[in-house]
């Protein structure tokens, strides 16, 4: 079996073994904007058509490659949905000599009934289920638009998304704090700290980010400072409202630095999580193509 993940940017590809064992991977550059218009098959040969000239003739491709955007769209799902429902909704796209298909989004309304939606993310929802089985857990996967998921017997039973990532880059790059925020620095963890500690406050986020202008003028605040400050001020604020709506164990996917400030945060505002170590996105794939 083979497994993609392709999103807007990048391409990332596996060839999985008896078990989800990998035996090979690919990555390139080659998302679904830098490609030419209906040149997904030729892309997709490019990097695992070797694979599938050796007898691999199972492709299941996750991310925004089923958007409006991508190769076909496969539909979102509304929530609850388990993998097995997953696998047998996928959309079918031609590739020869394999048999290729898209995992579909995924759809939910909160509690007050507004729309969310997911896409990639119900991939990594999978992986957890596969390991955690009927437990009930919340998996937090940071990003751009990081998502909540709530899980349990078996199933992904909604999700919330929260722009934390996009709003972090468009406030230190975009409005007045960008001239007190440093564009690279290292991370600060007392000032980070000190920021999620700050989203407990009463006053709420908007009057709290302009503060972090006032600190510059008044305070001394450098510009390496205010970058991890706003960021823990903004992760906090997700977690605080994270926490309120979804329920404990708090899985929190670390494959990256992101996810680490995560942790951090949690440690901060005296909050369980467990870390999820790796890249599950593979793992989750491997989990729905072996369904079918």
């Amino acid at each position: 079996m083979i497994g993609v993940d392709w999103g807007t940017t990048n391409l990332r590809a596996w060839r999985f073994g008896p078990g989800g064992a990998i035996l090979a991977r690919a990555e390139a550059p080659e998302g679904l904007l830098s490609g030419p218009p209906g040149g997904f098959c030729a892309t997709l040969l490019r990097h695992c058509g070797g694979w599938i000239a050796d007898g691999e003739d199972l492709v299941v491709m996750c991310g925004m490659v089923g958007s409006s955007l991508g190769w076909a769209e496969a539909a979102y799902l509304p929530c609850p949905a388990d993998p097995a429902l997953l696998a047998a909704s996928l959309t079918s796209v031609h590739v020869p000599g394999a048999r290729a298909l898209i995992v579909p989004g995924l759809c939910c309304r909160d509690a007050a009934g507004r729309p969310d939606v997911a896409r990639g993310e119900e991939t990594k929802a999978a992986a957890l289920i596969a390991r955690l089985g009927p437990a009930a857990a919340t998996l937090v996967l940071p990003g751009t638009h990081a998502k909540w998921v709530a899980i349990g017997a078996g199933q992904i039973r909604g999700f919330t998304t929260h722009m934390t990532g996009e709003v972090f880059s468009a406030l230190s790059s975009h409005t007045i704090l960008a001239r007190t925020i440093a564009a690279e620095a290292p991370h600060d963890a007392a000032a980070f700290a000190a920021g999620v500690v700050q989203a407990r406050e009463a006053a709420g986020l908007l009057h709290h980010l302009f503060t972090l202008r006032a600190a510059a003028l008044l305070d001394g605040m450098t510009p390496a400072a205010a970058r991890s400050h706003l960021s823990g001020l903004l992760i906090g604020a997700e977690i605080l409202v994270g926490t309120a709506m979804a329920a404990p164990p708090f899985h929190v996917l670390a494959e990256s630095g992101l996810g680490a400030r995560y942790g951090e945060a949690f440690g901060v505002l005296g909050i369980g999580c467990k870390a999820v170590q790796g890249d599950v996105t593979p793992e989750g794939l491997f989990a729905i193509g072996a369904l079918l």
